[in-house]
């Protein structure tokens, strides 16, 4: 789950991480208002969507008078951001950070992830701030340093400043950093993020350490611990299907093909999108049904599956282990009579049931075409909606 700038930064200066002050505004006067309550000479005026990339698109203003706040507030308000994260279409902003501006000596990058290698947390700095971390990793690999974290004892205050050395922290600045990057941290675990980015992190004029920009990103699964954190979700930043996908517990992401995909089991998800582009398809989602899917989710899949216009056939590839394939099928026919699909049908069922999956969907008297294997599907789907 991805929230705002400003919301993430909220919750770290409840951890002690120093940032800008700054008030969010839905309306052009509330910009203006936000602007003469911050009273500062220079106010930054600040897109908010759930993409990176905004400052290059045009999504950042800095105004040096309230003339300038209202202009460029008037600007972005309702403007389509377009991204190299939001894709083609862009997000339209519907809010403003505005925000005071401070004196920027240098820019630093700040970050934590989830190491699927060493299953780990791991702290990455770089002195290349205000540049994306893949660009670093690209170019100049050499400028990233690492900090591997122990579950058991945190991040240590000598990694801390191991890494601040390593990034050229100003030496009268190093403890500073430090605690900086220790309360950073805390706030990760505390919240059960997957990421936490600070780009730029940075040192001002005034000797302050602070966050510029900050981007948190939660684990899905752990949010029922966190019913402060759900409460950030703007839905208007979603997929109006991903949305309904996650009310009956279904993984769904939206995709730009035409074939649309319902799977049980992320892994074979991403195996059946694999194989259908090497027929020659386009995947129009990626929906995994889970291991214990009951009818009911599967006509629902079914349903949010057939919301995309783009979709002109569907792929059910099902391999039955938790899940049942005679579940699956009358799931399938439900859902099929339920939205009176009048488009291609092609089922692969393997596994727990499946003769008698199987004879349930041929008795039903519906268009549906079998599949032998998961490449007989691919292959048939394709076909079917060429």
């Amino acid at each position: 789950m991805n929230i705002h700038e400003y919301q993430g930064k909220e919750i770290l200066k409840q951890y002690g991480v120093k940032v800008p002050e700054g008030r969010v505004a839905f309306t052009v006067e509330e910009a203006v208002a936000a602007a003469k309550e911050l009273g500062t000479s220079v106010v930054v005026v600040k897109a908010q969507i759930h993409a990176g990339g905004r400052g290059k698109a045009g999504g950042v203003k800095v105004a040096k008078n309230l003339d300038e706040v209202r202009t460029y507030a008037e600007q972005l308000l309702g403007k389509v951001l377009v991204t190299h994260q939001t894709g083609p279409e862009g997000k339209e902003v519907k809010r403003l950070l505005i925000e005071q501006g401070c004196d920027i000596k240098k820019e630093y990058y700040v970050g934590l992830v989830v190491d699927r290698s060493t299953g780990r947390v791991v702290m990455m700095a770089s002195e290349e701030g205000g540049t994306e971390i893949e660009e670093v990793a690209a170019r100049t690999p050499e400028k990233i340093f690492k900090e591997v974290i122990d579950p058991v004892t945190g991040l240590n205050p000598f990694q801390a400043q191991r890494l601040a050395y390593a990034i050229n922290i100003p030496n009268e600045l190093v403890k500073k950093a430090a605690q900086f990057m220790m309360s950073l941290y805390k706030a990760f675990v505390d919240k059960d993020c997957s990421i936490a980015e600070i780009n730029p992190l940075v040192v001002t004029g005034d000797g302050e350490v602070m966050a510029l920009d900050a981007k948190l990103n939660f684990d899905s699964n752990a949010l029922f611990r966190h019913p402060e954190i759900v409460a950030l979700r703007d839905l208007d930043e979603e997929d109006e299907k991903e949305i309904e996908a996650s009310k009956y517990d279904l993984s769904y992401i939206a995709l730009d093909g035409n074939i649309g995909c319902m799977v049980n089991g992320a892994g074979l998800a991403m195996a059946t999108m694999d194989i259908i582009k090497f027929y020659g398809g386009e995947p129009a989602n990626f929906l995994d049904v889970g291991g214990g899917a009951t009818e009911e989710k599967v006509t629902e899949a079914f349903k949010i599956i057939l919301k995309d216009p783009k979709v002109k056939g569907i792929f059910v590839n099902i391999f039955g282990g938790i899940m049942k394939c005679d579940v699956i099928a009358n799931g399938v026919i439900a859902a099929a009579k339920q939205v009176k699909l009048d488009r291609p049908l092609v089922v692969r069922l393997e596994g727990t049931n499946v003769e008698l999956g199987k004879k349930i969907l041929n008795e039903s008297g519906l268009n549906i075409v079998a599949a032998e294997s998961m490449a007989d599907g691919a292959q048939k789907i394709v076909s079917l909606v060429k």
